[in-house]
């Protein structure tokens, strides 16, 4: 067996191959290619491609997307392991993330709640936040939708319904917002943005105090 590899690579070095390649392509550590092939003389034609290999665009190429594909293992190695950090959320935690979320994203009008967002992870955690903790019913949900005009609103209709559980019978009529200058660029939001309404008064005073007790009571951090 070691004669038939030991032939192979005395055979690709004669073809002006590098002993890094031909290592790989017949399984054998460097060590015994280089001893092997030690006595074949390379040509000057082949001893020049080995030099510029390492210049050539498939080169550059290969080593840039090795690099991307180790700097993307890494990131997410780190999200990876933060996410093992996170502990079991409970109804405070949800509480909690639920009112600061509203403070950043929600609006500020006082005769009612609304949350806008073109996340669906957000539009989940908020429906659940608005159900489980602020006790909304399923009939009080609103959902409006805003996308550009250019986009298909019919498909962005059925998939924040999917995504928020609020029948599309409670959406209020989308607006489909004209702008010409969005139709030759790329879409980061194909299905627009969902904003989340409760008419109730009394929601949008309550989450306040909720919030203003936060922001309090954080002081008190040491």
């Amino acid at each position: 067996m070691k004669l038939d590899e030991r032939n192979q690579a005395i055979e690709l070095r004669r073809k002006g191959y590098a002993i890094n390649a031909i290592a790989q392509e017949i399984g054998v550590a460097k060590s015994s290619i280089s001893r092997w092939v030690r006595d074949i003389q390379l040509t000057a034609k082949q001893s020049d491609k080995l030099r510029l290999a390492p210049f050539t665009d498939n080169a550059i190429e290969h080593r840039r997307t090795a690099r991307l594909k180790n700097e993307l293992q890494k990131r997410q190695n780190v999200i990876s392991t933060a996410k093992t950090e996170i502990p079991a959320i409970d109804i405070t935690n949800l509480w909690l993330i639920g009112v600061m979320l509203y403070w950043a994203e929600g609006g500020k009008t006082q005769r009612l709640v609304r949350f806008s967002n073109g996340d669906p992870e957000m539009i989940k955690i908020m429906i659940k936040f608005f159900k489980d903790v602020c006790l909304v019913p399923d009939n009080k949900l609103r959902g409006y939708i805003h996308i550009h005009q250019n986009l298909d609103y019919q498909a962005a209709e059925v998939y924040w319904s999917d995504i928020s559980g609020i029948p599309l019978g409670q959406f209020f009529k989308t607006y489909r917002k004209p702008n010409k200058s969005s139709q030759n660029k790329k879409n980061t939001l194909p299905y627009g943005v969902m904003d989340i309404y409760v008419l109730d008064t009394t929601l949008f005073n309550k989450i306040s105090g909720w919030a203003t007790g936060i922001f309090e009571n954080s002081k008190q951090i040491r």
